[in-house]
């Protein structure tokens, strides 16, 4: 039996879900298949906004989920509010995670869906993920994990689908731009924010803006690299990161690195 076949297998035994929806290329596709499994009223998409999360991928998940015609929720979280997560401890994600599951299986129960899914990848394994202890503590289902299906596997199959989330780069929530120990707050959040969307729109489609109090690390893809050589681009990027809020701007040599903040703790540890 084919992955596809499996997971397709799995959500029809669980009859009605709740998709937690980040717009992100595994939980759209999570989404996709469990809209032509399940039929348009057997699921329903919850997005969590919060001030982690910038207001363009909020804006973009609402309209794939709106393509796709799914019944959407759109809820907040306030992980700020609890100081477990804002003090940034090596568990901060497992205390996101836990205001967000805990709230989508309080709508789970309201909306009578039997299940609440993540869209958790099998490479996901191998990554320092405390929030998947969360999930695993409230009950939630990592379909496209169980199943086995790895991120190129996904793409693959979401480009077939049409889906224009197939090559959408990776995201992860703003707070892993702080190095741990850093107290995570609101000001901050939008300092990075403003600074990745900025460096969005003028050069690079993957960047991460990492936090260093007044320095800002650029990270980028290695391909970008020769971008910085255009006339003026550096000096550009200065002047407009020093209007946000930064002293130092630097550029990391080693490129773009899912979850660099985690090297000095974890080996394989990855955002």
């Amino acid at each position: 039996m084919s992955k596809l076949k499996k997971l397709q297998a799995k959500l029809t035994e669980m009859k009605r879900v709740l998709v937690a929806y980040s717009g992100g290329a595994d939980s759209t596709f999570l989404l996709k298949i469990a809209l032509t499994t399940l039929g348009r009223g057997n699921v329903l998409a919850v997005i969590a906004t919060s001030e982690t999360y910038p207001d363009s991928e909020v804006r973009s998940a609402i309209k794939t989920a709106k393509q796709m015609q799914a019944n959407l929720m759109i809820i907040k979280t306030e992980e700020l509010k609890d100081l477990r997560f804002s003090k940034n401890p090596l568990r901060r994600c497992y205390y996101c995670k836990l205001e967000l599951f805990t709230k989508l299986k309080k709508i789970a129960k309201e909306k009578d869906c039997k299940v609440v899914l993540d869209g958790a990848n099998y490479d996901d394994r191998l990554d320092f993920r405390p929030g998947t202890k969360a999930g695993k503590a409230l009950g939630i289902k990592s379909p496209l994990k169980e199943t086995g299906f790895t991120k190129i596997e996904i793409r693959k199959l979401s480009k077939k689908l049409g889906l224009t989330t197939w090559n959408k780069p990776s995201m992860a929530c703003l707070a892993s731009r702080i190095p741990y120990g850093t107290k995570i707050e609101n000001r901050i959040l939008k300092q990075i924010s403003r600074a990745e969307e900025y460096l969005k729109s003028i050069y690079f489609e993957q960047v991460r803006v990492r936090h260093h109090g007044k320095l800002a690390r650029i990270e980028v893809m290695e391909k970008d690299f020769r971008l910085l050589l255009k006339s003026g681009a550096a000096k550009k990027i200065a002047e407009k990161l020093k209007s946000i809020g930064y002293t130092y701007i630097t550029f990391d040599l080693e490129g773009f690195r899912s979850g660099s903040m985690n090297l000095p703790h974890f080996k394989q540890g990855r955002r």
